[in-house]
């Protein structure tokens, strides 16, 4: 993804969290991801995000991928999104 798309979507996504009171451990949570994957997804050091990622944040945002990636729209903050299953440490693992 180009810089600015990635800038704008990481805004996008902490918005959304700040919005919602949660910490960045718990929105890694909903999203399925490791709480220090996420932090370094929000501080704009991991720039080259898989889609599975983007989709895992859309959904820990309660909107569909194209929604979140629709830069032209507010997203609404209609009720929380369902939480996640856990995932396990032998996944995270397997992911790095």
């Amino acid at each position: 993804m180009a810089n600015q798309t990635v800038k704008r979507l990481l805004t996008r996504v902490r918005e959304f969290r700040e919005a919602r009171g949660l910490s960045q451990e718990a929105f890694a949570e909903k999203a399925g991801l490791t709480y220090k994957y996420y932090q370094h997804v929000e501080a704009g050091r991991k720039r080259d995000l898989r889609i599975s990622t983007i989709e895992k944040l859309a959904k820990a945002c309660g909107v569909e991928l194209s929604e979140l990636l629709n830069f032209n729209e507010t997203l609404q903050l209609g009720e929380a999104p369902p939480p996640l299953e856990p995932v396990s440490p032998a996944k995270r693992r397997r992911k790095r």
